[in-house]
């Protein structure tokens, strides 16, 4: 059964940075692509930074955050990471961890980011 855990959320301040971890259970080159995503409260699940597993690609990334985040993964480790810098409260949400195996998505069960101003 796949699993995927996000780790590193927490409280900071604005202005501030953190690094969401997210393991996976299986090789990452099994899945398509791999991302982030984010849920604020009241408001629909969005793409924050997607990267591919073919390696060619560019990673995607939201508007919001270019120039912010960065995605990136360590294959050895089965893992991908984000780097989220100059943090704002609109930040905050829950972020997901997503891997796509068309045509199943298989998502992690979230860390919280509270970025505080």
């Amino acid at each position: 059964q796949v699993q995927l855990v996000e780790s590193g959320g927490g409280l900071v301040q604005a202005g501030g940075s953190l690094r969401l971890s997210c393991t996976v259970s299986t090789s990452i080159f099994s899945f398509n692509a791999m991302g982030w995503y984010r849920q604020a409260p009241g408001k629909q699940r969005e793409l924050v930074a997607r990267i591919f597993s073919g390696g060619g690609g560019v990673p995607n990334y939201a508007n919001s955050v270019k120039g912010r985040f960065t995605i990136s993964r360590d294959n050895a480790k089965n893992t991908i990471y984000l780097q989220m810098s100059s943090l704002e409260p609109e930040d905050t949400a829950v972020y997901y961890c997503n891997g796509r195996r068309p045509p199943i998505d298989y998502w992690g069960k979230g860390t919280l980011v509270t970025v505080s101003s």
